[in-house]
């Protein structure tokens, strides 16, 4: 079924039509690009009272007023015009670059080891901190709607170190609260269950047919309904007849598809080819079996099958590997993703905007009176005071907006500076601050551009820090009947535009409650991945990048409103009618790159990995970030904060 773009909204005026690539142009506060360089340099848009961010639609994340001074420093065009900085006069005992959950972080361990009289400085390109760990907020259908735009949750597939739990349990998170704030039972209640949607563009005809297996966070399925939900799945799908009778023998058969070997061969051997080929060569599987798994892994790795290894594939639970008699231990190579641990399985817990939350709680700690409130309940709905982040009369502070273009030692070598200079842009204005001290929590393939005295093999392990890309939609909808019609609360899509679709989590934390009625408007979370098929790990970001760089939020919203019309269609869902509000959170550098044993040599065979190297101290700089983990979680962000203060306190 195909619709038009009247059938699908387009035309429909939605909160979107009053933004520009996620900056509003309605309000003196903030301005698009052309007007950037006419603001005053005293001037403070965020002190403006119409100034918060969270509630900004259209294309947010990383929106493209952000990469133009980057790309010029990457392309050497910068400093031929630049000019020269004007001096703040500021001096700071630290300065950080990035106010993401690292560099916040940061300023909060520096903070506890120096003194609450240590003045600090966070420099963010973006309009609001907090990094990938973005908040969606919705006010568009008379409530109050959250979503995450980026980091989804307290979790990690390795257990949380005791610094990242620390931090965790002082900003008065409960994880083990996360049973009475989480109701597992509220979609299995109302029928739903996950599903998949076959694109005709990939399988020849749109079908929506409920999975065989039921959902991470559903209840599962009654074991005497298996053959029911096979048989329904096996009539419906628009895949080849051996492929179904081959997709339900990988799930249940018991059979050694490596026969002959130990299990520590059958790993080696595993690492060494991905689960693609696994699938055909191995197992035998029909092609179909390849493009219905495909996607699974995105959410992961950023990475289709064709770029996963087998026994990444076996730690993750995909399957095939039930009678391949596998030590539980993991295997050389094998992704941290795909290392199990209960004790980290245990300790999960979802804020409705993500990790945003956290964000947020490490403002309040810093900056008191920017983020009002006294615990990590009432700050799902607390209002952030953005006038508050940058006050001269604050020891810590936070300016957004800026995008840092240089930082070097003051006179002299490293070893012997006594202190750092930072320069940023600010609407269009270049600025100079200084410190004793500087933590680069930003993109590791910036910092070889802004920090040029850095060695050369410094440099290039930094470079090397690929970051994944990818997007988080959030799609408002005024009810969600037509998913209660059809029976769904999640919908897997391996062909189409956005991999994933899932009504919201539903969480009640604090006054913040959940919808709970499908009559009641909710959030739709979309995930779509970019890959290149077929190409090595780190050709498939850059690839993908170049191609989210190209899509206009036009592209997007039309292919959102398509996608959702034609899968939700026999539910009665209109997009032209349900749809109020469209947040596309674009991410051209996404996670953190992971290291993989198709790919990196080192990884799977030994070796020092670049993200040591790419993390040394210099001087009185020092490196955070998940990139300096090769670890894209929360509590990689943290753990590296921690490290990077320490180096400097030692020095």
């Amino acid at each position: 079924m195909s619709f038009s773009d009247r059938e699908l909204g387009m035309r429909r005026r939605i909160t979107r039509r009053d933004f520009l690539n996620g900056v509003a142009i309605s309000i003196g506060a903030m301005s698009s690009g052309v007007a950037l360089s006419a603001f005053d340099q005293n001037a403070r848009p965020e002190s403006a009272p119409d100034y918060y961010p969270p509630v900004l639609t259209g294309m947010r994340g990383d929106h493209d007023e952000i990469y133009k001074v980057p790309h010029s420093l990457r392309d050497h065009e910068f400093w031929q015009k630049a000019g020269t900085p004007s001096d703040t006069g500021e001096e700071y005992d630290l300065v950080i670059v990035g106010g993401g959950i690292s560099g916040l972080a940061s300023a909060y361990f520096y903070r506890k080891a120096a003194g609450a009289n240590t003045s600090i400085l966070i420099v963010e390109n973006h309009d609001d901190f907090g990094g990938h760990a973005k908040r969606n907020e919705f006010h568009q259908t008379g409530r109050t709607l959250l979503g995450y735009g980026g980091t989804f949750s307290i979790e990690s597939p390795s257990p949380y170190s005791s610094v990242a739990k620390g931090v965790i349990k002082d900003l008065g998170i409960d994880v083990s609260s996360t049973e009475r704030v989480f109701d597992h039972k509220l979609y299995p209640s109302l029928g739903l269950s996950p599903a998949v949607f076959f694109d005709k563009e990939t399988f020849g005809r749109d079908v929506l047919v409920g999975e065989p297996l039921p959902d991470w966070y559903a209840d599962p399925a009654p074991k005497h309904r298996a053959d029911e939900r096979w048989k329904i799945f096996s009539e419906a799908a628009p895949i080849a007849e051996a492929a179904k009778r081959d997709l339900r023998r990988l799930y249940e058969e018991q059979k050694d598809y490596l026969p002959g070997l130990s299990s520590d061969e059958k790993k080696a051997r595993m690492a060494r080819m991905s689960y693609a080929k696994f699938l055909t060569e191995a197992a035998g599987a029909h092609s179909d079996v390849v493009r219905y798994f495909q996607a699974r892994p995105y959410g992961w790795f950023g990475l289709g099958i064709d770029a996963v290894s087998a026994q990444d594939a076996w730690g993750l639970g995909y399957p095939g590997f039930s009678g391949m008699k596998l030590d539980p231990k993991p295997g050389p190579g094998q992704n941290r993703d795909a290392i199990r641990s209960e004790e980290a399985e245990r300790y999960f817990y979802h804020f409705p905007d993500g990790n945003s939350s956290i964000a947020r709680l490490l403002v309040r700690r810093l900056i008191p009176e920017a983020v009002p409130g006294k615990d990590a309940l009432d700050v799902v709905t607390a209002r952030t005071n953005y006038a508050a982040l940058d006050r001269r009369t604050s020891l810590v502070r936070i300016r957004l907006n800026s995008t840092v273009v240089r930082v070097q030692h003051e006179r002299g070598a490293a070893d012997l500076s006594k202190g750092v200079e930072v320069t940023y842009v600010r609407f269009g204005n270049l600025e100079r601050v200084r410190a004793k001290n500087c933590i680069l929590a930003c993109w590791h393939v910036m910092i070889p551009y802004i920090c040029q005295e850095l060695p050369d093999g410094q440099k290039k392990a930094l470079a090397s820090a690929t970051k994944v890309p990818l997007v988080y939609t959030n799609v408002v909808i005024r009810n969600w009947r037509a998913f209660e019609k059809l029976g769904v609360s999640s919908i897997y899509a391996p062909g189409s535009f956005h991999s994933e679709m899932n009504i919201d989590l539903p969480v009640s934390i604090g006054s913040y409650k959940c919808p709970r009625s499908p009559e009641e408007s909710i959030v739709v979370h979309m995930q779509r991945v970019p890959t290149r098929p077929g190409l090595p790990s780190r050709e498939q970001h850059r690839a993908g990048r170049i191609e989210l760089f190209g899509t206009s939020f036009e592209t997007f919203e039309r292919k959102i409103r398509d996608q959702m019309a034609r899968t939700l269609d026999e539910g009665g869902f209109d997009p032209a009618r349900d749809i109020a509000a469209i947040t596309v959170n674009r991410w051209p550098h996404g996670y953190a790159y992971e290291y993989n044993s198709l790919w990196d040599k080192f990884w799977l065979e030994g070796g020092e990995q670049p993200c040591v190297i790419a993390r040394q101290p210099f001087g009185r700089i020092t490196i955070a970030n998940s990139d300096a983990g090769a670890y894209a979680y929360t509590d990689c962000a943290i753990d590296q904060a921690h490290r990077a203060v320490e180096e400097l306190l030692r020095s």
